[in-house]
């Protein structure tokens, strides 16, 4: 059965390009979510002005990934210690957000960031990343879907 999940955590292309390399993960969209203005383009983004971050929307087969093993691969793929900052990206719009679409991925995101902490894994520094109901998707333009595999590419600076 397919579900849903929204993952910021940076430039969305190198968060797609990761995310879609899990089996599991169905399909992956990047785009625009949890901001103030309606119907967002990069341009409106990039601003730091509408609120909005850069986020991926996964879908999965949770029959064959749980929602655990994506929370994993979130914390994998980015440095959740770095406030609004992702390598040499910064602005609010790079901040990093799990938001949930259920009570039950609510419960399972502030559960892994507890177990994550208590490990001692990122220390000396803290997890930042916040966790936070969904709110519309605005999907990114056209061009910015796959953008690494158009150009040939398997990661950016992630």
């Amino acid at each position: 059965m397919n579900e849903v999940a929204t993952f910021a955590a940076g430039c969305f292309w190198g968060v797609e390009a990761k995310f879609r390399m899990i089996p599991g993960v169905v399909d992956a969209a990047v785009g625009y979510s949890n901001g103030h203005t309606l119907n967002p383009t990069y341009k409106d983004v990039c601003t730091d002005q509408t609120g909005h971050a850069e986020v991926v929307e996964l879908d999965f087969d949770n029959e064959k990934i749980g929602y655990d093993q994506v929370l994993d691969a979130f914390f994998n793929l980015h440095d959740p210690t770095t406030l609004n900052r992702q390598g040499p990206d910064w602005g609010t719009q790079y901040r990093s957000v799990i938001f949930f679409h259920s009570p039950e991925q609510e419960q399972q995101a502030k559960a892994k960031i507890e177990q994550l902490t208590r490990s001692g894994r990122f220390e000396p520094k803290r997890i930042v990343t916040k966790v936070e109901p969904a709110q519309t998707f605005w999907r990114a333009e056209e061009y910015h879907q796959k953008y690494l595999e158009k150009r040939g590419q398997a990661s950016c600076h992630i």
